[in-house]
């Protein structure tokens, strides 16, 4: 099968970078480049892509622009390339709907094979994709082996306030004080948050919540008194 291929990025450089490196691929073809979100949406509708190749960070995309492209068609998957990308910046994209990550320092076959690879129906990962997400204890395997989901993290009012006092150090009798709400379910709102967020411990949710904003680092710098 040829896979129709997509490119999605805002730089024109990264963009005929892109087209040189596929150009001699037996199995894929660029259909189409796009530079913004409106193009992209566009291109997809008429060409109906196997994949977009998108970097989500450059200027005028973001992770709301995979789940635009997949509401426009939802047969497309999306290979994120983009450079080094934080654990928030994987992890906000994987929940989005990118089905496969890599950098865009990958060798040119690695490229080839993530495209290929995706348009087959697998997920894949570099491997320093797949090592910043395991030093953040995100569960690869389990998200590896799971059905793709392009549902966005969405946390209630009540876990936002459940995560806050988390990373504050509070314990779990602490919350349910403040709260008004049993220590049972304080355990089950997080069990809830660390599904959400794609982790399996409480460091991995305070990394969320410090950068998030849901407190602030500097308490980290300063408050010893624990």
């Amino acid at each position: 099968m040829i896979v129709r291929t997509l490119l999605a990025d805002h730089s024109e450089l990264a963009l005929i970078g892109l087209q040189a490196v596929l150009a001699d691929s037996a199995r894929i073809e660029v259909v189409g480049v796009a530079r913004d979100v409106i193009a992209m949406e566009a291109l997809i509708v008429r060409h109906r892509p196997h994949v977009v190749l998108i970097d989500h960070t450059s200027e005028g995309f973001g992770p709301q622009a995979v789940q635009q492209g997949i509401r426009r068609s939802k047969r497309a998957r999306f290979v994120a390339i983009t450079p080094d990308p934080s654990t928030s910046t994987l992890i906000s994209a994987i929940r989005a709907g990118v089905t496969s990550y890599i950098r865009k320092d990958c060798d040119v076959q690695e490229i080839r094979d993530a495209i290929t690879a995706t348009a087959d129906g697998s997920k894949f990962f570099c491997g320093k994709v797949l090592d910043v997400l395991r030093k953040a204890a995100f569960d690869v395997d389990r998200f590896i082996c799971e059905p793709l989901s392009c549902d966005p993290v969405v946390l209630s009012d009540r876990e936002c306030q459940v995560i806050t006092l988390i990373a504050e150090g509070r314990s779990y009798t602490q919350i349910a004080d403040e709260l008004i709400l049993s220590s049972h379910t304080v355990i089950a709102h997080r069990r809830n948050i660390m599904q959400k967020l794609g982790v399996n411990n409480t460091a991995s949710v305070v990394l969320y919540a410090v950068k998030n904003g849901f407190v602030s680092p500097n308490k980290y710098l300063f408050d010893r008194t624990a």
